[in-house]
């Protein structure tokens, strides 16, 4: 029985070499198209996980996506958190660690001792370092100047550019900063200018501005870098809301909505584009399969007269498929993937990267393309052998 099953395993490979031998024309016809829709889908799959990854990524580097504010307060509301907050926030994710900032933002009078110029202006107390659960990292551009302007961040200021403008404050000049009988002071580290709210106040460090404000171990806000996809970030928001009842989280939804309808329209339009890819390849497959029934249909009735099974004659013709879509998958998959790199640099002016799961998906969906493109050989399995000799069929 063994020997047996040995030698149709023989028999059968021996077939489908000869199969896939008989025409070469035609056999580099179908791999040439398979080869191609798989090195397009292998592109446009590899810019689809690209651009998902990219936009998470990117999007982050315009700063905080999720506030945390008192409970019930808007805009203008004086109302603070304890600064212990930031202590329930979760800092692990899929997608990375979040990265937390806490301010404290305040009305006092900033004065020039040398010029005497004085100014009643906001001051933002930040966290030099924003916090990461296990580590510390700078979080905004803000605290970095703070934390890369000396040791000592007590002891600098930033100044936006109106402010500094309205104060006539440059890089080193010394502050004094007064509120009610407290008075703190600083020496401006730099200058900054974003065309935004940031531009006409003056930040200084938490501490400094606790101090003034006589609020101990309170802050304003807290500001959150949340990482991963948009769907990720609303749940990552909806579960933060269960854990702090008492404050207010409130996504900043320019970044995240806006972020979710670039994804959406991209992921989009590329998904449409690999259907209609695949589904042209498939097209131009099955109309080679077509003229290959047409060719073995002796062949066919030869191997059911020597008693050869139908569901064999059909694993047959599918393994022949399945075959030619590997060979195509695989080859095509990795000249698209290198065909991204080069499509990403041209439209989104970023070089995509390589994503491997990219891979075995786009062989993957070449080899069903392959396999159901092969439905004309199977009406040759119901072919009679008897009405193939005498030209019926």
């Amino acid at each position: 029985m063994t020997e047996l099953r040995d030698t149709n395993r023989a028999m059968f490979w021996r077939i489908l070499r000869r199969l896939l031998g008989a025409n070469r024309g035609r056999l580099f016809v179908m791999l040439l198209a398979l080869g191609a829709g798989a090195a397009v889908t292998a592109a446009l799959l590899n810019l689809q996980v690209d651009a998902k990854r990219r936009l998470t990524t990117e999007f982050r580097a315009f700063g905080p996506n999720v506030l945390l504010v008192p409970r019930g307060s808007s805009g203008s509301s004086s109302g603070t958190l304890r600064e212990s907050t930031i202590d329930r926030v979760p800092g692990n994710l899929p997608g990375g660690r979040v990265t937390v900032s806490s301010s404290l933002y305040l009305i006092i009078n900033v004065s020039v001792p040398q010029s005497g110029k004085s100014v009643n202006a906001v001051v933002a107390g930040l966290n030099p370092l924003g916090i990461v659960k296990g580590s510390l990292r700078s979080s905004s551009a803000a605290a970095s100047n703070l934390s890369e302007a000396t040791p000592s961040s007590q002891d600098v200021c930033v100044a936006g550019a109106k402010f500094a403008q309205q104060l006539g404050a440059q890089p080193g000049t010394a502050l004094v900063l007064t509120s009610s009988d407290r008075r703190e002071s600083c020496r401006v580290a730099s200058i900054r200018q974003t065309g935004g709210p940031e531009d006409n106040r003056l930040e200084i460090g938490l501490s400094a501005a606790q101090r003034l404000a006589g609020l101990a171990d309170r802050i304003s806000m807290v500001e959150l870098t949340v990482p991963g996809t948009p769907g990720e970030i609303q749940t990552y928001i909806a579960d933060l809301q269960r854990r702090l009842p008492d404050v207010d989280v409130r996504p900043i939804r320019q970044f995240t909505e806006g972020e979710a309808k670039i994804y959406s329209r991209i992921s989009g339009l590329l998904t449409a584009t690999v259907g209609i890819v695949l589904l042209l390849t498939a097209l131009c497959v099955m109309a080679a399969m077509t003229n290959v029934a047409i060719e073995r249909k002796m062949d066919v009735g030869l191997m059911k007269a020597i008693g050869g099974a139908t569901r064999r004659v059909v694993r047959l013709f599918l393994a022949e498929a399945a075959l030619l879509g590997l060979a195509g998958g695989l080859i095509g998959a990795a000249l698209g993937i290198l065909l991204s790199i080069a499509l990403g640099k041209a439209v989104f002016g970023v070089a995509a990267r390589p994503r491997l799961i990219v891979y075995p998906v786009a062989v993957g969906l070449t080899m069903l393309v392959a396999i159901l493109s092969a439905f004309p050989l199977r009406r040759l399995a119901s072919l009679r052998p008897a009405s193939v000799f005498r030209g019926e069929a």
